[in-house]
C-alpha cells in the first residue's frame, strides 16, 4: 500500500492523526503479498494489504485471511465483497492508455489503433501483477474473448512480441518521466496520478473507447496479523466517507457510490462518460481459473519472443 498508489499517503496520515497507528510498507504485486502472509504465518510483519479483486478469494482459499465487515458492508455490491467480509473492495480501476506525446504523435484510442500502430506497448510483469493481467484480458474482450477464453489477448500480445513491439518492464512514474515508456497500459488511477506526477500536457490518459475492464482492489487482514483491531480500524476508515474521498484525490474511483466525495476529489476523475463501454467481470470462477494458467501460457508464448 505505497504512498504513491491510490494516495495512500494520506490515508495513512489520517489514521495516524486519528488513532496514533503508524505503518511501515513493502510495495508488493498481489501475488508477493500473500506468499509473505502465507511464508510469515505467525511470524507476521505485515497486518493489512491491499490485493487486486482475484486475490480476495484465494487469500480466503488459502486460509490467509481475518474477517472483518465493517459499518459500511451493506453499501458494497455483492460482487465487490465475500459474504463474511474476508475480503471487501475499496475502490475500483479500470484499463487505460497513457500515452506519452512526446514520442507518439496519433494517441491510440482504441484496442486496433493500438495494433496498427508503429509506437511500442507497455504491459509489465503479467506473471505477477494484478494490473497486467488485466491488460492481457481487457485486449481478450477487445479482439473476442473473455474471462474463459484469454487466448485473443494472449494472440494480441504476441503479435506485438513479434513486431518487437512488447515492453515487459513496469510503466511506473519514474520510467514514464524518464520517456521509457510510448503507450503504456495502466489502471486510470495510475495513469492520471503519474500524468500529473510528471507532466499534465505531456501525456494523454483515456479510456479506450471499443472496450475496457474495470476491476477492484480488496483489503486483506492478515489472519496472523501482530495487530488485527489496528487493521480492522484501517479498513473501517478506508471505506468511510474520508477514506473514499482520500482514494478518489488519488485518481481512484471509490466503491461505494453514496460516499460523500469532495469537488477537489471529484476533479482528479476522468469524465463519466470514458466508462460507457467498461466490462466487469462475469465469472469469477472462470477468471481465477485463468490466473492460474496465464503465468505459464505467457512464459511459454510471449517472453521468448522479447528482445
Amino acid at each position: 500500500m505505497p504512498d504513491t498508489w491510490a494516495n495512500w499517503k494520506e490515508t495513512w496520515s489520517d489514521i495516524d492523526k486519528k488513532y496514533g497507528i503508524k505503518h511501515k510498507d513493502t510495495d508488493m504485486s498481489s501475488a508477493e503479498e500473500l506468499a509473505k502472509f502465507e511464508s510469515e504465518k505467525k511470524n507476521a510483519s505485515g497486518d493489512i494489504g491491499d490485493v487486486g479483486i482475484a486475490f480476495g478469494p484465494l487469500a480466503k482459499e488459502k486460509g490467509l485471511t481475518l474477517s472483518y465487515k465493517t459499518k459500511y458492508f451493506d453499501e458494497i455490491p455483492d460482487w465487490a465483497k465475500d459474504k463474511d467480509g474476508n475480503w471487501i473492495v475499496s475502490y475500483t480501476g479500470t484499463m487505460a492508455f497513457v500515452t506519452d506525446k512526446e514520442s507518439v504523435k496519433d494517441a491510440p484510442k482504441t484496442w486496433k489503433d493500438l495494433e496498427k500502430g508503429k509506437y511500442k506497448v507497455s504491459i509489465g510483469d503479467v506473471e505477477k501483477a494484478n494490473q497486467a493481467q488485466f491488460a492481457v484480458l481487457a485486449a481478450a474482450y477487445a479482439f473476442g474473448g473473455d474471462e474463459k477464453n484469454l487466448q485473443p489477448g494472449i494472440d494480441f500480445f504476441k503479435k506485438l512480441a513479434k513486431e518487437g513491439r512488447l515492453v515487459t518492464t513496469d510503466p511506473n512514474v519514474a520510467s514514464l518521466g524518464k520517456g521509457e515508456h510510448q503507450v503504456a497500459l495502466l489502471w486510470d488511477f495510475n495513469g492520471l496520478n503519474y500524468r500529473d506526477q510528471i507532466d499534465k500536457k505531456r501525456f494523454d490518459v483515456i479510456i479506450p473507447q471499443d472496450v475496457s475492464v474495470m476491476s477492484g482492489y480488496t483489503s486483506v487482514i492478515n489472519k496472523n496479523a501482530k495487530n488485527p483491531h489496528a487493521a480492522a480500524v484501517a479498513r473501517e476508515f478506508i471505506l468511510s466517507d474520508e477514506g473514499q474521498d482520500n482514494l478518489a484525490k488519488g485518481y481512484a474511483r471509490p466503491i461505494r457510490k453514496n460516499a460523500k466525495i469532495s469537488e477537489e476529489a471529484k476533479a482528479k476523475l476522468l469524465p463519466d462518460s470514458m466508462y460507457k463501454n467498461v466490462k466487469t467481470i462475469k465469472d469469477n470462477e472462470a477468471w481465477n481459473k485463468a490466473l492460474k494458467e496465464l503465468p505459464k501460457k505467457w512464459q511459454s508464448e510471449i517472453m521468448p519472443l522479447i528482445k
